[in-house]
């Protein structure tokens, strides 16, 4: 597995200036509401993504009254091998490095230092539109596979290449057609990796979601896209007077969805919010293991707030869980310091844990 060993945040959120030694096993930050535990955990989803795991602006991750911000980390590779990420992020634009050596492309960093983030923000994908499910879906898949990451881009590129070409008031309908054509011969693959990728997620989310709740419920997820109707260029030839109409492309993967269902029902409509979180963390489990066998090693693992909303049924049947030896780093957080503890100490005695208090983070174990 990969090991952060170390972090330096400067001026990240709430964070001033803060170095930060961890274990290899679990890490414990406690704290209030806005103190910065959700910040820190940002801070490592950033130096594996290259972009923070909220998608705002960079603007909103400066800390207050600065104009950039830089984030560090020392990494134990499976390998054996040590290796530093740095970025430093500011208005001219954002630069990444490796062992001080400047990445020429962003993207082939995307899969070195894989993870899976559990957050209560992923209430979005129950609640929200499929935008949202598109997005957790192409943070998997980019993790795991270079050229879906480099389809996807290439995919949108062309979108909006579309889209401005719609709204002339003269459409070329020979760029249009060489356009879809080219949009179409991405689609296909993108296609069959989501299509592939749902198939291939939902038992797990299933058994998950069972060793959690107790079995209550039968859950599901199933994949819903343009594609299933024929070739992209098909369809696009179909939706050819709407779109012109409109003026931007009303079909293509930038309309999948991914229908998440308990017992039959849609789970935002029928589930509660215990069952809503559980299924939740089923699935970013269920995408831990998937991106586990991938790689041929453990994620590093970020749980923020992870009992909040749960029972202490299913509180304690996370715990059996996470005490597994499947599991590699992790870095969990909580409000009440008692309890986050007293919990990780029946887990494990490698285990480090700070307190966050405005941006400011002390070891105390």
């Amino acid at each position: 597995m990969a090991v952060l060993d170390k972090i330096v945040v400067q001026n990240f959120r709430n964070i001033e200036l803060q170095e930060l030694d961890f274990c290899a096993n679990i890490n414990c930050i406690s704290g209030g509401n806005g103190e910065g535990k959700t910040n820190l955990l940002d801070a490592i989803w950033y130096l594996s993504m290259a972009k923070s795991a909220f998608g705002s602006g960079e603007l909103f991750n400066y800390r207050y009254g600065c104009s950039s911000f830089a984030l560090s980390g020392l990494y134990t590779l499976p390998s054996g091998q040590q290796t530093r990420i740095s970025i430093q992020v500011q208005e001219g634009g954002k630069q990444m490095r490796r062992d001080d050596k400047p990445y020429t492309r962003l993207s082939s960093h995307i899969g070195l230092l894989p993870v899976v983030f559990v957050s209560p923000a992923d209430t979005s994908m129950v609640s929200d539109s499929g935008e949202e499910r598109r997005k957790f879906i192409n943070s998997v898949l980019s993790q795991m596979d270079a050229q879906y990451l480099g389809n996807i881009q290439q995919y949108n590129r062309l979108l909006q290449q579309r889209n401005r070409l719609l709204k002339e008031v003269s459409v070329d309908p020979a760029l249009l057609e060489v356009i879809d054509e080219k949009m179409s011969a991405l689609a296909t693959p993108i296609f069959e990796r989501r299509r592939d990728f749902a198939a291939g997620i939902a038992p797990a989310v299933q058994e998950y979601y069972s060793r959690i709740s107790g079995g209550k419920e039968m859950v599901s997820i199933s994949y819903v896209s343009d594609l299933q109707k024929g070739a992209l260029t098909d369809v696009f030839r179909a939706r050819r007077e709407r779109d012109l109409l409109l003026h931007y492309t009303t079909a293509g993967m930038q309309r999948d969805d991914f229908v998440f269902e308990m017992d039959s029902r849609p789970i935002r409509k029928c589930g509660s919010q215990g069952q809503q979180k559980s299924f939740l963390v089923a699935l970013k489990f269920a995408q831990y293991e998937i991106m586990k066998q991938a790689a041929g090693y453990a994620p590093m693992l970020l749980l923020d707030d992870l009992f909040d909303k749960l029972d202490m049924n299913r509180v304690q049947n996370l715990l059996s869980m996470v005490a597994g030896s499947e599991f590699g780093q992790i870095f969990l957080t909580d409000s009440n310091k008692v309890r986050l503890s007293g919990i990780v100490d029946s887990i494990t005695s490698e285990r480090t844990y700070y307190e966050a208090k405005g941006g400011v983070f002390t070891r105390n174990g």
